[in-house]
């Protein structure tokens, strides 16, 4: 994966992260699935925040 299919992206609302190499089991959403390419329609799984509530995170892994 490179740099930018690979990031993390965190919820401004209620912080959590969603990170590709884990997917989202609530939306069955598979493992080494990029944050770009989630439908529209995807909610934070935590608090039910939508995608465009979510921010890159800048880190080193």
């Amino acid at each position: 994966m490179n740099e930018s299919v690979a990031a993390r992206w965190e919820c401004s609302v209620c912080w959590t992260v969603y990170d590709p190499a884990e997917g989202d089991d609530v939306a069955q959403i598979a493992p080494g699935t990029p944050f770009q390419t989630l439908p529209d329609d995807w909610r934070c799984p935590h608090c039910d925040g939508p995608k465009l509530k979510f921010m890159r995170i800048d880190d080193d892994r």
